[in-house]
């Protein structure tokens, strides 16, 4: 395939599949391997992050001006019953600590051997069966409509429960803060909102953190790739990638923030088990070996 149309390609499956609760990660390495590309070598690890960091960065644009509500409320809140600890805010860092915590310590522990494809196609497969549970459970079942009634208690819970996405690729960091915050009895609309802007801090320090690994590995290992590295050619398939996933994750979260409220999760979860399914007999075929 055309280097181009790969970069364009590569770019739309992460626009589309990042903030769905699908798993961009599962999707992104399977396609990569799909279409032949080597998964250690340098370049593509480098522009794998550089396009996640595209499709982060439609975040800060689409909720612009709840994020400026947010900035202008703080810390009492539009109604002024918010306190520093309970402002949407504040709670979107804490959730942020108690996944960002652990889940160093546990992939420190645990090591790189679960990025394999029978761990993301049982990630992929056993979240959509619990997606799928929980949102005919939960559906009906919430007293918090909006960010802006959230507790202290469901931050910490959410951004627990969304440490097993960021160890175990094919989770789904979506996934797992949207049920997460349906069992602690938010609505669809509120849980999803809450999982995108929890994706701003996780999503722009794990792309970060994965970025300068892959410039300064650790204990004195030469770097696999570098700025300099690239030529003219890496630099513009980089571009093409890093803007077509801005555009296409900027329409998908429209359009996603919309079908939520009229519609439930269950598509999804119906989705991922079907892929989780065909990822499983691939892997047994051989592919993962």
């Amino acid at each position: 395939m055309n280097d181009y149309l790969l970069s364009v390609l590569l770019g739309i499956i992460e626009g589309v599949t990042e903030f769905l609760p699908v798993s961009s990660t599962a999707h992104l390495r399977i396609s990569e391997a799909m279409l032949g590309i080597d998964l250690g070598n340098g370049y593509w690890k480098m522009y794998t992050i550089v396009i996640q960091l595209g499709a982060i960065l439609c975040l800060p644009i689409y909720f612009r001006e709840r994020i400026w509500k947010f900035l202008s409320t703080f810390p009492t809140g539009e109604k002024g019953d918010r306190t520093v600890l309970t402002h949407p805010l504040s709670l979107t860092m804490i959730a942020f600590v108690f996944t960002a915590g652990p889940a160093f310590l546990m992939t420190k522990i645990i090591g790189k051997h679960l990025e394999s494809l029978y761990i993301m196609g049982s990630a992929l497969l056993i979240g959509g069966i619990v997606m799928w549970i929980v949102d005919v459970m939960y559906a009906n079942r919430h007293h918090t409509e909006s960010m802006e009634q959230m507790s202290l208690g469901q931050a910490i819970w959410i951004g627990l429960c969304q440490v097993l996405s960021a160890v175990f690729p094919g989770t789904s960091r979506s996934m797992s803060t949207i049920a997460a915050g349906q069992i602690a009895g938010m609505s669809r609309s509120a849980a999803l909102e809450f999982s995108f802007f929890l994706s701003i801090p996780t999503m722009v320090a794990a792309t970060c953190y994965d970025l300068l690994k892959t410039l300064r590995p650790s204990h004195g290992a030469a770097a696999t790739i570098t700025p300099s590295m690239i030529d003219s050619h890496g630099w513009v398939l980089l571009g093409i990638g890093f803007v077509v996933s801005f555009i296409v994750a900027l329409g998908v979260v429209a359009w996603f923030m919309k079908y939520v409220r009229q519609h439930g999760f269950v598509p999804f979860a119906i989705y991922r088990i079907i892929i989780g399914i065909a990822v499983l007999v691939w892997a047994m075929k051989g592919a993962g070996h």
